[in-house]
This record gives structure tokens, sequence and C-alpha cells, in this order.
């Protein structure tokens, strides 16, 4: 009997010694769970009874139980590794077997499945098209496309316009139509400002040396910071062939035909292409030509005449040469000032009246002394001065093609409001382009005497439909993308599926206008690029986000975890997964973070939560249990012997 229970002791012991051993071996295995075997005495016993003084027949191995408790968790590097901080299991899809672990660490395979190192598929709930998660389970996958374009539909600003601003006055200064310089000449300009005071202004040139214009007035009018000046240069040229041939006519006519332009006295450009024949070919040659960045000269033939412009003033000096006639200077164009314009600063532009008559010049009348200003409030995008605040943001057309939409605000006199209101008018451009209709009619927005908007256009809401916009590329042609609705009264908001127009919405319903500085306090569009997937990150709930590169995420699904009743009832399979049993009972599948069951860890796996110091003194333990019992299996086998050896 001895022998019997030193044997038991012995498997028994053995038993432990391989558990141990597979606990210390797996002491690195992410997601393993350490295991302990448990045993239980054995007794001889009859049907009815034990008897009165049983001795027992030594011991069996009861249970190899494993332990669920959580493991440490480590930080990774790749952003699909997840580790579960709580209870549950990932479900895992092995070829239609339903396999549970709770090893995180995986990554895609060559379809974009998310797949752990044995290429078991991760089971989660799926996403729609548009990133909207369902209760549909099944195997995640990462879609690896391009994300498609989306143009944008609706547009919200939250601004603050600030209401100590006031009204803009532009004061214009007419000093005539095309002022000829030699009624400029030699003048001396005094300004006289609103709050009674003047200053002189240096003096103009009582000549121009050569390649200097228009142009050269207008900067020096624009030394002084309440002034702005514009000048421009246009003369036109005769080539007519009857009664008699003008010059140009006479060169045009000719074999060799040379035309020369040279502005503010640079080196003269030339053209000589053969196929200029006329006034009308010479006209094109020149807006084909390139004079320099920015280009400012253009030409238009007006039956026989040429009509050659400068848009700054500069002079032209232009000739012509054949192979029949000698160079021959056609005009010498110093270009005249076309406007002046002056701040709310200044009430008057005075001359003392002395302008000269140099040769050269062309006559022309200007009546020297006070000049009444012309007070306006007229919109131009491009002066800063006819608007009080303005704000761009980027919206996309239909193929994804970026565009700067800017808005302008611009306050209004009192008078146009009621009492206790404020009013500004709002005006709109798409890539220079006004939109909106606000080139005629700007918008108004109105607001209370606490500075809350109560309507634009009447609209309490505060939105502004957009159904005029036609998409261009940067040459200003259509670029191809869906344009304006075909019966804009049909559009309303929100922009109605499916989306097969520009039209879009601006929400200004939260603006306000209190007595601080302008700002943009939110702005958001729900447009956006097309983009290529740049990256994947995981939430606490499982949520699996894919990044494009074009700043654009979206839900692609999320990781389903199962929990037990009994999870000591799971059956270990091997490759740290188990599989459901009679003894485990059904799984509960949920989301992760949701009832009993634990948030996700992402880049991060759940080490083995063996702990190795434990298992060694375990393991000193189940060998002495082992020597032990083969010790008792020794002295039984001498006591034997004893009993053998009687004579």
């Amino acid at each position: 009997m001895a022998f019997n229970t030193g044997l038991s002791g012995l498997r028994a012991a053995s038993v432990d010694l391989d558990v141990t051993g597979n606990n210390i071996a797996n002491a690195s295995t992410v997601g393993f769970k350490g295991s302990k075997a448990q045993f239980g005495d054995l007794y001889a016993s009859g049907f009815l009874s034990s008897g009165t003084n049983p001795v027992g027949d030594g011991v069996r191995v009861q249970d190899v139980k494993q332990s669920f408790g959580q493991g440490n968790i480590s930080f990774t590097d790749n952003g699909l590794d997840m580790a579960i901080n709580g209870d549950g299991f990932f479900i895992l899809n092995n070829g239609g077997e339903i396999r549970y672990s709770r090893a995180g660490q995986f990554g895609l395979d060559k379809d974009g499945f998310v797949t752990n190192n044995q290429n078991m598929r991760v089971q989660g709930y799926t996403a729609d098209a548009d990133g909207n998660l369902s209760g549909i389970r099944g195997d995640l996958q990462v879609e690896t496309d391009n994300l498609a374009p989306r143009r944008t539909t609706s547009l919200r600003s939250d601004l603050n316009l600030d209401s100590r601003e006031e009204v803009l006055e532009n004061r214009v200064v007419s000093l005539g139509a095309d002022i000829p310089l030699n009624n400029v000449l030699g003048d001396a300009f005094t300004i006289g400002y609103r709050d009674g005071t003047s200053s002189s202004l240096v003096s103009m040139p009582t000549s121009l040396s050569p390649g200097q214009g228009a142009d050269f007035i207008a900067n020096k009018l624009n030394e002084q910071k309440v002034l702005s000046a514009s000048a421009r240069t246009e003369t036109t040229i005769s080539g007519a062939t009857s009664p008699t041939l003008t010059p140009l006519a006479q060169a045009l006519s000719d074999t060799g035909f040379e035309f020369s332009l040279a502005v503010n006295g640079s080196t003269p450009f030339t053209l000589d292409d053969p196929g200029i024949t006329d006034v009308a070919s010479l006209a094109s040659a020149i807006n084909n030509a390139n004079f320099g960045s920015p280009k400012t000269i253009s030409a238009e033939a007006d039956g026989e005449n040429l009509i050659v412009r400068d848009s700054r003033g500069q002079t032209l000096d232009i000739s012509v040469n054949s192979d029949n006639t000698s160079s021959q200077q056609l005009d010498l164009a110093y270009g005249t000032l076309s406007t002046v314009q002056a701040d709310s600063r200044v009430s008057s532009i005075e001359t003392d009246g002395s302008a000269t008559n140099d040769p050269g010049f062309a006559e022309g009348a200007f009546n020297a002394g006070s000049v009444d200003p012309i007070i306006t409030n007229e919109f131009n995008p491009i002066d800063q001065r006819t608007y009080n605040h303005a704000t761009s943001s980027t919206i996309y057309d239909s193929l994804g093609n970026s565009h700067e939409l800017t808005q302008f605000f611009v306050k209004e006199p009192p008078s146009g409001a009621a009492v206790g209101q404020s009013q500004w008018s709002v005006y709109l451009q798409i890539d220079g382009e006004y939109v909106g209709g606000t080139e005629e009619n700007p918008y108004t927005a109105t607001f209370n005497q606490d500075g809350e908007l109560l309507s634009v256009n009447n609209d309490p809401n505060g939105e502004i439909i957009v159904t005029d916009w036609e998409p261009k590329d940067p040459n200003g042609r259509p670029n191809g993308a869906a344009g304006a609705p075909s019966d804009p009264s049909k559009v309303t908001s929100p922009i109605s599926e499916p989306l097969n127009s520009s039209a879009f919405v601006i929400d200004l319903g939260n603006t306000t206008q209190y007595g601080s500085t302008f700002g943009v306090n939110d702005q958001r569009q729900n447009g956006y690029t097309t983009g290529r997937l740049s990256g994947l990150d995981v939430s606490d709930q499982g949520i699996l986000f894919a990044r494009y590169t074009n700043g654009q995420s979206k839900e692609l699904g999320q990781v389903a975890l199962a929990a037990f009743n009994n999870t000591d009832g799971l059956s270990p399979v091997g490759e740290t997964t188990w599989v459901e049993t009679f003894e485990s009972g059904q799984p509960i599948i949920g989301a992760p973070d949701t009832g009993t069951l634990g948030s996700i860890k992402a880049s991060s796996v759940e080490d083995s939560n063996v702990d190795l110091s434990a298992e060694l003194v375990n393991l000193i333990i189940a060998q002495r249990n082992y020597q032990a019992n083969a010790k008792t299996i020794e002295t039984s086998d001498a006591v034997t012997q004893t009993i053998i050896n009687l004579r």
C-alpha cells in the first residue's frame, strides 16, 4: 500500500513540476494565463462505510486551474496592438472556428483584415461607407483605398464684429478726368484735415526726366499716408491708309516691319513677326508679348487705329521701322493721373495753380483751389479701407479642389437700422469672384442692442444659401466640378442628398457684435479633398479610426469583446487561445468599456500574469515533494526486503 501511496505522490509532484515548468516557459508570452495544479487525497472505502480507522491511498491531481488575473500592460510601437484592461476576451475567427484570446498582437493581412500572428481574424462591429457603426458583427477590415473627396455644403462662422468700429468713409477727390501732367507739374499741394489743420505736400517737379511719367507723379502723391493716387497711359496711333498712309500704315505695308515699345526709358522691346500685317494683328501680338511681370501693357484695334495702354501710367515710347523707311517715333506718351483718393481725415486738397506748359505735354484745364471731397462707402475687396473686417476659409468642390472663400464685413450707417439696432453688410467672394449676388446686393446682418444677431436678410437663423457658384481652375475656366443648381429656388438648408450642385450654406447664427476686437471664435466646414490612408488609431472603446493625408479620420469598425459567466470553464487550445465549453457557458458579447467588459489600451499588449519569483519557489516545493515521495517508496522497499530476508 505504501508503494501505491508513494507512486501517487510521485505522479502528483511530476504534474506539479510540469505545470510550474509550463508557467516558467510562458513567463514572456503575451496574454498567457498561469496555471496551478490542485490536488486531492484518496481513501479506500466501502459502499456503506469507510471504516472506523481509514488509511489514505495517496493523492491525485484534481484539476489544473488557470488564473485569469490581469497581467501588466506594456506599450509597443504598433498602433494595432491592443490590451484589455479589465474583463473580456478578443473574439477571433479561425477559419470559421471561434476562439477567444487576451493576446492583442494584431496587424493587417494582404486583404486588409485585422489578424493575429496565426492569421486569425479579429471580430468586431463593422461600419458603413460613411463611417457609421452598426450592430452587425464580422471580421474587421481596413479599407486602404483613397478617401473620396466631399464637397462643402455647410460652413459655420462664429465671429465677433467689433461694435466700436466706425462707418468707413472714402473721400475721393476728383481732379478731373485724365489730368494732363502739364497741369500738375510745378504745382504745390496742400492737404486740409477735418480737424482744421493742414499740411504742405512736396511740390511737384516742373519737368520730368527721361523715363518719368504719370506713374512718377502718382508715386509722389502716394508718399503721403493719407493719399493714394493712380495713373494710366493711353495713346491712340492712327494706322489709316487714306487719304494718305500714316507712318504706322506705311511701315505695316513694307517688308521687314518692326514695332518698338520702350517702357519708362528702358531697352525697347521689338516685335518683328512676319504675321503682323495690319493693326489687328499688331494689337494681338502686343497682348501676347511678355513685357515683364506684372503685365501692365495692353493693346486694342479700333478700326484703323491702334490703342496702347499701360495700367500704371508709365511712359511709353513707341516707334516703327521697316526695310523701306527709317526708324520713326510714333508717340512719346507720358500718361495722365486718373484718380486721387484721400481717407476720412482729409477735408480738402488745394494747389497754388502754378502749372507749367512744358513742350511735349497735352493741353488741358485744371481748376486750382479748394476741391470738395465726395464721401462714399463703396466696397472694394482689394482696398482694405473699404471694409472693417474680413476672414477667409477653405472650401471644396465636388472634385476635391480647394477654393478660398472670403467674407467681408462693412459697418453701415445707423440711419439704415431701427432704433436700438445696427447693421453690417456681408460680401462674399470665392477665388476673387463675387458669389451670392453680393456684388450688387450684399447681405445685411442686423444686431440688437445686446450685440446678438437678429437676422441675415430677415432670416432669423442667420443663414446664407449660396446658389451661384461655378467652381473654376486657376486660369478662370470651369474645372468640371458640379456647378450651380438649375433651380436655385429649390435649394433649402440643410443641403439635401444627393449632392448634385455647388450650393452651400454659410451659417452666421452665432455671430455677435460686442465691444471687443474682431475675432474668429470658430470656423468649420464639412468638405475635404481626397486623401490617402496615413495611419490607424484605436480608442478606449476599441473603435478603429483611419487617418488620411487630408486631415480627415473615419471610423472603420469597433472591436468586440466576449465575457463568460464561468471563465474557468474555458478550454485552452494553444496559441494563447481558448474555446467555449459547456462549463463556461455561452459568451456575453459587447463593445469595450460597456457593462462589465474592460476598456482597450491601444499600442499596448497584456503581459503574462506569471509571477516568475513565485514559480521558482513552487519549483523548489515540487522538487521537495517529489523527493519526499520517492523516500516513501525507498522506505517501503527496505521494509519489504526485511520481511523477505526472514527465515
